[in-house]
């Protein structure tokens, strides 16, 4: 599975709202968010570049929750911490990149994002 970069030096964009869906939609693989329905090449354009930078933006944000778990649950003070092996395997990771993931968790919760600390890849 790929590992993604955290990008703690842009500043974060507001996304496009992505919307759900209808399930008759989502059930068809030629629909994705009434894209195949815009005749207008600039506005089809515009239209995927917004949903483009949305879900950057939520991968980046969703990835920085996954570091604050992966901090949590590696906490020394639970009582059922995870080894970054374990984390790892539940995560899809290498153990390496679940160590960096975790550190960065642990920056993200101490509130040091702006300290110079390097990106956990």
């Amino acid at each position: 599975m790929a590992e993604p970069t955290p990008h703690r030096d842009r500043p974060r964009l507001r996304p496009a709202s992505l919307l759900f869906e209808p399930a008759e939609a989502a059930a068809d693989p030629e629909h994705f968010f009434a894209l195949e329905s815009i005749d207008d090449p600039r506005a089809l354009l515009d239209r995927a570049t917004e949903l483009t930078l949305a879900f950057r933006a939520a991968t980046d944000r969703a990835m920085e929750f996954q570091a604050v778990a992966a901090a949590q649950l590696a906490d020394p003070r639970r009582f059922d911490r995870l080894t970054p092996a374990a984390i790892a395997e539940r995560a899809e990771w290498t153990e390496d990149y679940a160590k960096k993931m975790i550190e960065f968790g642990r920056d993200l919760l101490h509130g040091s994002e702006g300290r110079g600390h390097a990106d956990p890849v």
